[in-house]
């Protein structure tokens, strides 16, 4: 169980970040050499390789090495991954109020 949130929290946490998001929209439209991500966040090498890594482990984004430079996109299945994560979580909660069964509601 406790690896279960381990996961749950490891997806969460990669669309906690203003950088993050922003690398999630710019790969909306394909995929992107990490040069012209750094071109466009402003940020140094370094500082990206730790959003990516986050990216990455939580199965959101894929990267691709091509020469020096890795190219990165969304992956399909991590998306969808994060998208059911959230769902039982908001499903969870409606539930919870709807039958008044948290000890907040009574």
């Amino acid at each position: 169980m406790a690896s279960a949130y381990k996961d749950t929290a490891r997806v969460f946490k990669a669309f906690c970040d203003e950088n993050r998001l922003q690398i999630l929209e710019m790969l909306r439209s394909g995929e992107k050499c990490a040069c012209k991500l750094l071109e466009e966040l402003q940020i140094s090498q370094s500082t990206l390789s730790h959003h990516m890594k986050i990216l990455c482990d939580a199965g959101i984004v894929q990267g691709r090495k091509e020469g020096k430079w890795v190219h990165y996109s969304l992956d399909p299945a991590g998306a969808e991954h994060a998208k059911e994560l959230l769902n039982e979580q908001v499903t969870c909660i409606a539930s919870c109020i709807q039958k008044e069964c948290c000890p907040e509601n009574k």
